[in-house]
C-alpha cells in the first residue's frame, strides 16, 4: 500500500482543523457529562487547551505561509508553497525541489532534514 504524501503546509492545517474539531467534541463530550463534575471540568479544559493549541498552530502556519517560496508546478502550472528543499504541489501532489542537485532525484522528505545520515 502507497503511503499518501500531502504538502507539509497542508498537512500543518489539517492538523490544527482536526484540533479544533477534536477540542470541540471534547468540550461537547463533558457538557453530556455534567452530573460528575470533575470530569466535566477537565474534559472543558482539555477541549479549550485543543482549541488553543490550534490557534497558536494556524497563527504560526501563517508566519510561515508568508515565508514560503512561491512557484509555478511545472504539472498543473498553478502557484504552490514550497518549504524546505523538497516538497509536493498543493494541488497536485507533484514533488517540487528548489535545490538543483535533487532534481531527477526520487522524492524523500529525508533531504529536508538536517543531518549527515540523509541521503543525497
Amino acid at each position: 500500500m502507497k503511503k499518501q504524501r500531502k504538502n507539509k503546509i497542508n498537512r500543518a492545517r489539517n492538523l490544527a482543523m482536526f484540533l479544533v474539531f477534536g477540542g470541540m467534541l471534547v468540550m461537547y463530550g463533558g457538557l453530556l457529562l455534567k452530573q460528575f463534575e470533575i470530569i466535566m471540568v477537565i474534559l472543558m479544559l482539555v477541549g479549550f487547551v485543543m482549541v488553543l493549541a490550534s490557534t497558536a498552530l494556524y497563527f504560526l502556519i501563517g508566519l510561515t505561509s508568508t515565508k514560503a517560496a512561491v512557484v509555478t508546478c511545472p504539472n498543473c502550472g498553478k502557484e504552490t508553497k514550497v518549504l524546505g528543499r523538497v516538497d509536493l504541489c498543493m494541488h497536485c501532489d507533484e514533488p517540487l525541489t528548489m535545490d538543483r542537485n535533487l532534481e531527477g532525484k526520487e522524492f524523500d522528505e529525508k533531504y529536508n532534514k538536517h543531518s549527515k545520515r540523509a541521503p543525497r
